[in-house]
């Protein structure tokens, strides 16, 4: 890889550092290639990406980055999850290193926020920004359903009742 190269990686890794909601820093020693092509796959999925990078150029890439405190955890074979969602990168790496225990989680960030490996854990229990955008949705419709089921529970209340006075004048 020559400087050109270099400096462009690094350039690239910048950005990551500093447009992901959350960067997941993880050993990955011992996994398979079909290992991995399955957590990218994972990732993708998601909306994140995975990326294996020289330490030497990660920490380069790290100066003056508000997350700059993760450099320390750039130390031998490690691999960057990462997504804009603040959730999503660090749910499919715990999903990822329950099922496998060769992925070794060993922190990240979150924003301008140091995570250490509770605290990706804690992040990866926390819901999306779908999940979250369903539950609003869904308390704005619910008073909306309760009043149209209040207004029309007098009228089948009605009807019920005028049944029951049918049926007993047709069964005297």
């Amino acid at each position: 890889m020559d400087r050109a190269q270099k400096e462009k990686l690094v350039e690239e890794l910048g950005q990551i550092f500093e447009s992901s909601g959350v960067v997941v820093v993880a050993h990955y020693a011992g996994l398979t290639v079909a290992e991995m092509q399955d957590l990218r796959g994972r990732m993708r999925a998601e909306g994140g990406s995975v990326r294996v990078a020289k330490n030497k150029l990660a920490k380069i890439a790290l100066e003056g980055k508000p997350v700059a405190s993760i450099a320390d955890l750039l130390t031998g074979m490690t691999v960057l999850a990462y997504s804009e969602d603040p959730v999503a990168a660090a749910k499919v790496a715990e999903g990822f290193a329950k099922d496998n225990k060769k992925f070794e989680i060993l922190g990240g960030s979150m924003g301008g926020t140091h995570l250490d490996r509770a605290g990706v854990e804690a992040v990866s229990k926390m819901p999306s920004r779908e999940e979250l955008i369903a539950t609003i949705a869904g308390m704005i419709g619910a008073p909306a359903s309760n009043i149209a089921g209040a207004i029309g529970a007098p009228a089948s209340n009605i009807a019920g009742i005028l049944s029951t006075i049918e049926e007993r004048a047709e069964a005297a």
